[in-house]
């Protein structure tokens, strides 16, 4: 059942985004009067699951789940369907425009994913986020773990910038920001500081390593879990953890940090409960957990209205592929393993998960439509990219490139792409065992 959940909604999300993807350039040919023979989602070879013609274009589903596409009329693309070609330009066709039109079109999908992106984020924040926590309002900033420590953060600090751009929402301070940041400033005790990232903080943080967290805070034991070592030892809702083995506890992040370097083991707990001062030896299992619920602050939030939802959506948008950008150069410059950073459609399912939560669902799609949006611009032969590229010499030289050669880097691009999808989804399978 899981898995049927997370194949559904990548199928759906795929579904979509394929949708407005393909009807940019579907629109944008139709505004420039060229004829669109096809309009399909997902691919049909040798069969389809559905389609109807309507005018001169014959919409349709296919049955292999890994894109979609206009056929165009005049143009040479992955059908690499040339009899067209041999005729004379007709004046409805893709050919017979100016390479102003034909780059429009070429662009008309990446500029409806980009817009899509931007509107989905923007929603999101209205209907489901609906609030966010202002880096102002947490007084006692945020909680350093040891190589934050290392780097120079400290207990108590509030991350005001990053990379020289304000913070305003801790959404941004915990967001792929940080992962690729060169300078973090910090306000400590009214200075500002500017911290020094290393190269080596992308790879930290991507294998879940603690750096920083909002866990600065003092707290008491809200609440146990039945069963576990906690509950067991006798601990009491409304306890205040002292010491753990003679070290003083003064924030949930520092409760936190011993037991993460504590598994397995038993501690000695020395508690205030209700004015009494008990000693308990409790165990630590091997997640760093021993079942217990904090007392959280009651932080005051700003709720969004369409004016900030709409400047966060399109900060968000435009952050995920600035991430992306900054995770292709690490792949480029040898820093990180594509089989470690590229995901297919497997990876991608799995990120959504076995729960169908509507709020992730909008969120992932939105970023996915954005990753689209750059995949698709990338200058490769076959993508919307490559044609744009060379449309651009073209209107550059003003010269026509020939059929020949176009049908030639066609076949070149294609080939580009068949090896990267047998790599990324060969890379899903291998990462199921």
């Amino acid at each position: 059942m899981t898995g049927l959940i997370m194949a559904g909604q990548l199928i759906l999300a795929l579904s979509l985004l394929v949708l407005i993807h393909e009807f940019g350039h579907y629109i944008t040919a139709r505004m420039f009067g060229i004829r669109v023979t096809k309009f399909f989602i997902f691919f049909d070879p040798w069969f389809k699951i559905w389609s109807k013609k309507i005018g001169d274009t014959e919409f349709g589903i296919g049955w292999v789940p890994l894109g979609g596409y206009v056929k165009i009329s005049g143009m040479i693309d992955e059908s690499l369907d040339t009899k067209q070609l041999k005729e004379e330009p007709k004046e409805w066709e893709f050919r017979s425009k100016p390479a102003w039109q034909r780059l429009i079109v070429m662009l008309g999908g990446v500029t409806m994913n980009v817009i899509a992106a931007v509107l989905i984020l923007t929603m999101c924040h209205l209907v489901f986020t609906k609030s966010y926590l202002p880096v102002d309002n947490i007084e006692q900033g945020i909680y350093a773990y040891p190589y934050a420590r290392y780097l120079g953060f400290e207990s108590g600090d509030k991350v005001v910038a990053i990379d020289g751009k304000p913070t305003v929402r801790y959404e941004d301070v915990f967001s792929t920001k940080i992962f690729f940041a060169e300078i973090i400033t910090v306000n400590r005790g009214g200075e500002t500081f500017d911290l020094e990232m290393t190269d080596t903080l992308y790879s930290f943080l991507k294998n879940g390593g603690e750096f920083i967290s909002l866990d600065n805070f003092p707290f008491t034991v809200d609440s146990l879990v039945e069963g576990m070592s906690a509950e067991k030892s006798g601990m009491k809702p409304g306890a205040k953890i002292l010491t753990i083995n003679n070290k003083s506890i003064q924030s949930f992040g520092g409760l936190k940090e011993i037991l993460m370097s504590n598994k397995g083991k038993e501690l000695e707990f020395i508690v205030d409960a209700n004015l009494s001062i008990d000693t308990l030896m409790i165990n630590v299992d091997s997640l760093g957990r021993i079942g217990i619920y904090p007392s959280f602050p009651a932080y005051e939030t700003k709720n969004y209205n369409f004016v900030t939802a709409m400047k966060y959506g399109w900060a968000d948008a435009f952050e995920s592929l600035h991430a992306n950008i900054k995770g292709f150069g690490l792949i480029f410059s040898g820093k990180e393993k594509a089989k470690d950073s590229l995901q297919g459609p497997i990876g991608i399912a799995k990120v959504y998960g076995g729960v169908w939560d509507w709020s992730k669902f909008w969120k992932l799609t939105g970023i996915i439509s954005m990753i689209l949006a750059f995949v698709n611009i990338l200058p490769i032969p076959a993508l919307d990219g490559g044609h744009a590229l060379f449309l651009t010499i073209e209107a550059v030289t003003r010269k026509k490139l020939s059929d020949k050669f176009m049908e030639t880097v066609q076949v070149i691009g294609m080939l580009i792409l068949l090896a990267l999808m047998v790599f990324v989804i060969g890379n899903d399978i291998i990462n199921l065992f």
